[in-house]
This record gives C-alpha cells, sequence and structure tokens, in this order.
C-alpha cells in the first residue's frame, strides 16, 4: 500500500512537471543544418546495460545523438516525443543515442523508465563527450548522416513530430550525398 502511494505522488509529481516544462518548450530549438558539414567527433561510451557503443559502429545509418540530463525540464518534455519519432520510422536504420551527461546510471535508468523510451541511453559520466562535441546547453542534438557527418544540430527541443523534421529524417534515410541538404523549421 505505502509502494503504490508512493507511486501516485510520483506520478502527480511528473505530471506537475510536465506541465510546467510546457511553458519552457516556448524555448525550443530548430533543427538548423549545421554550418560545416564534416565528420562526427568520436562517441564510445557504455549504455545502461554496461554494452559499449561507438558511433563508428553506426555508419551506414541515420542517427540522432541527443545530449541531457534529468535535472533538465526540456529534456523531460522531448523524450517522450523523440520516441514517437522514433516510432515513425520502424525498419529504417533511424537510430537514437540519448547521451546523459554526469549522472549516475541509477539516475538514468530512472529517469529512462519514468519518460518510458526504448531507444539507447549512453552515458558520459565525467562530461568528456560533451565536451568533446561542444555542448554548453541541454538538450543538444546532432542528426549524423549515413556517412558519419553532423548534417544538422538543435540546441533546446525542436518539434520532433513535425512534419518537417519527419520529412527531414527521410531525405537522410534515403541519401548518400554528403551535402547540406535544406534547413527543417
Amino acid at each position: 500500500m505505502r509502494g503504490s502511494r508512493y507511486l501516485v505522488k510520483k506520478s502527480a509529481a511528473v505530471l506537475l512537471w510536465l506541465c510546467l516544462c510546457q511553458s519552457l518548450v516556448s524555448l525550443a530549438g530548430e533543427l538548423e543544418a549545421y554550418p560545416d558539414v564534416a565528420p562526427a567527433p568520436p562517441l564510445a561510451l557504455m549504455d545502461l546495460g554496461n554494452k559499449r557503443h561507438d558511433l563508428d559502429q553506426y555508419r551506414g545509418r541515420v542517427v540522432l545523438v541527443n545530449f541531457w540530463a534529468t535535472w533538465c525540464p526540456p529534456c523531460l518534455v522531448e523524450m517522450p516525443a523523440m520516441q514517437r519519432l522514433k516510432d515513425n520510422f520502424p525498419g529504417t536504420t533511424f537510430t537514437i543515442l540519448a547521451v546523459n551527461v554526469k549522472e549516475t546510471r541509477e539516475k538514468a535508468w530512472r529517469f529512462r523508465q519514468l519518460v518510458n523510451v526504448d531507444f539507447t541511453v549512453l552515458l558520459d559520466k565525467a562530461g568528456k563527450a560533451a565536451d568533446d562535441w561542444s555542448v554548453s546547453m541541454y538538450p543538444t542534438s546532432y542528426l549524423i548522416d549515413k556517412t558519419g557527418r553532423i548534417r544538422y544540430v538543435a540546441y533546446g527541443t525542436p518539434a520532433w513530430e513535425s512534419a518537417a523534421v519527419k520529412q527531414l529524417i527521410q531525405t537522410l534515410l534515403e541519401s548518400d550525398d554528403p551535402q547540406p541538404l535544406a534547413n527543417a523549421n
């Protein structure tokens, strides 16, 4: 009984937090063309199950690399939208790697359970990957093409479920051309 009360209180707190966070969505970022189409920096981290992931292993896939933290309200808001975005591309080579920065495995795992997502969560315990990728705010996301180049960046929370973002990802999935494409507004 005590456990179920805790769960109800926790769920109510999360719902209240989400409502409060909605006001922050107005600070949403846009997915914009990366200014210098270049190979992505190295990214080799452990996931929540202690399995190593190296971005080089994802060549031939379109990858959304998202840097986040549990204390970041926009991160909490965007995670379910990113899950729905992923769900729009079943059976494709679109992949999400969500990089939790400077937090414990347990904290990241609980957050992932709370927001109910099934994409890969990587742990950047020391923040080195975030530094290598020049992350200065959370969330920051990079869209990587099949050749391993950064094509788009978002500082903040873009409209992940917009038709423009979906079309941009679809175009990257169909293309091997490393030249920049149009912005997603």
